[in-house]
C-alpha cells in the first residue's frame, strides 16, 4: 500500500490538515507529557477540561460569536438535530417554517412533523433541488416559533446566497457542510447546529451554538439528554463527551486561527471553487446543474451525461489518487467536496484529470 495521501474529495467524513492528525499521532499515546490519551483520560479530567475550555473559546473567536450564545458539543450528528431543534424551540404556537432544499431539509421537516405544525414555506425539489428559492419575511407565518434551513446542500451542491429575513422569528440553520468555510453574522441566527465530518473534525461530535433565550422551554415529557439546557448549564459534560472528537476539532479551530482566521479561509475557498466551476463552465464536455448564483463552494456537483462515462471517472480518478469523486448515491455523476482541507492543489490535480478525461472520452 502506497504511503502517499491520497485528495479525498468524500463529502463526509472528509480530509483533515495534515498538521492536526501529526500532532495528534505525536500525543496519541501520551498527551502532552500527562501519560495518557486523550481517549483514555477522564472527561472531569484538569487535562481534558482545558481541552473543552480551550476548543470553546477557540471556536467563539473565529466565529465571533456573541456571549449571549451558547457554544455545546453534543453527541448523535446532525440527524439528531432534526429532533432536538423542535423538541426545545416549539415552545408557543408549536409551529414551524421550513425550506426545502434538499434530501436534508426534507428529513429535517419530516422530523419536526412528529412534535408540531410544520409549513414548507418553499421548495426547489420540482426542479431537482438545483436552485436555492427566494423568500421574503411576508412569507413566513407570524406566529411561527422557528424557520429552518440547511445553509449549504450536499448532495445538490447548493448553498443559500442570502440569510432568510425572518424578523422576530429564530432563524435555525444546519450548516454541517458549511460551517467554518465563510464569514456569518451568527447574530442572524438564533440557533445553528453543524456535524462535525466535513470541516471540524471526526465524526462524533455535533456544534450546537444557540441564543441563550432559547434555552430551557423544553416540556417536562422531553428526555433529559435531549434539552439542551442540559448540556449548557453542564458545559457539555452531562455524560461522557467525544472526548477525542473534541480534542480534533480544537486543534482544527486553532489551525484556523494560525491561518489567518475564517476570512483567511474563506479566500482560499472561493479560489479552488472558481478554478472548478470555472473549467466546468469552459467545458462542453462536463455540466454543473445547479443555477449559478446558489453554487456551493464545498461542493461541486458535475455530470458528463451519460452514466457510465461517469462511472468511468469515477473508477480512473481513484486509480490515481482522486478518492470518492462519485456523486450520492441518490442523483449520480460526480461531486467533488472541496472543505477547508483540501489543498488548492488538489483541485488542480483534479481539473488537469479531467481535461484529460475528456480528450480520451469525447
Amino acid at each position: 500500500m502506497s504511503n502517499k495521501r491520497a485528495y479525498n474529495f468524500s463529502a463526509g467524513p472528509s480530509m483533515l490538515p495534515l498538521s492536526v492528525l501529526e500532532e495528534a499521532a505525536a500525543d496519541l499515546t501520551n498527551y502532552k507529557g500527562c501519560g495518557e490519551s486523550v481517549m483514555e483520560m477522564s472527561h472531569r479530567s484538569g487535562e481534558f477540561s482545558a481541552i473543552l475550555s480551550d476548543a470553546e473559546a477557540d471556536l467563539r473567536e473565529i466565529m465571533d460569536i456573541p456571549s449571549n450564545y451558547k457554544v455545546m458539543f453534543i453527541q448523535g450528528g446532525a440527524t439528531l438535530q432534526f429532533s432536538m431543534v423542535p423538541m426545545n424551540l416549539m415552545r408557543k404556537s408549536k409551529k414551524a417554517d421550513y425550506i426545502i432544499t434538499g434530501a436534508w431539509a426534507k428529513k429535517a421537516a419530516k422530523e419536526a412533523k412528529k412534535f408540531g405544525d410544520i409549513k414548507i414555506t418553499a421548495s426547489s425539489e420540482e426542479d431537482n433541488f438545483s436552485h436555492i428559492p427566494e423568500v421574503t419575511k411576508d412569507d413566513f407565518r407570524e406566529d411561527a416559533d422557528y424557520v429552518h434551513i440547511t445553509s449549504n446542500n450536499t448532495i445538490y451542491g447548493t448553498k443559500f446566497p442570502y440569510i432568510p429575513d425572518t424578523g422576530d422569528i429564530p432563524l435555525v440553520s444546519d450548516m454541517s457542510s458549511c460551517i467554518l468555510s465563510e464569514k456569518i453574522d451568527v447574530s442572524r441566527f438564533g440557533l445553528i447546529y453543524a456535524g462535525a465530518q466535513k470541516n471540524i473534525g471526526p465524526a462524533g461530535v455535533t456544534i450546537v451554538i444557540a441564543r441563550e433565550e432559547l434555552l430551557g422551554h423544553a416540556g417536562e415529557n422531553i428526555p433529559v439528554y435531549l434539552d439542551y439546557k442540559t448540556h449548557s448549564d453542564n458545559g457539555s459534560t452531562y455524560n461522557t463527551p467525544p472526548c477525542f472528537a473534541i480534542y480534533i476539532a480544537g486543534l482544527v479551530f486553532k489551525k484556523i486561527k494560525k491561518d489567518g482566521g475564517i476570512s483567511a479561509i474563506e479566500k482560499k475557498n472561493r479560489v479552488k471553487a472558481d478554478k472548478l466551476y470555472g473549467f466546468i463552465d469552459s467545458s462542453d464536455f462536463y455540466k454543473c446543474p445547479t443555477r449559478k448564483k446558489d453554487r456551493s463552494i464545498m461542493n461541486v456537483v458535475f455530470v458528463t451525461g451519460d452514466g457510465e462515462k461517469d462511472k468511468k471517472f469515477v473508477s480512473e480518478a481513484k486509480a490515481l489518487g482522486m478518492h470518492n469523486l462519485n456523486g450520492h448515491r441518490s442523483i449520480g455523476g460526480m461531486r467533488a467536496s472541496i472543505y477547508n482541507a483540501m489543498p488548492e492543489e488538489g483541485v488542480d490535480t483534479l481539473i488537469e484529470f479531467m481535461k484529460k478525461f475528456e480528450a480520451e472520452n469525447k
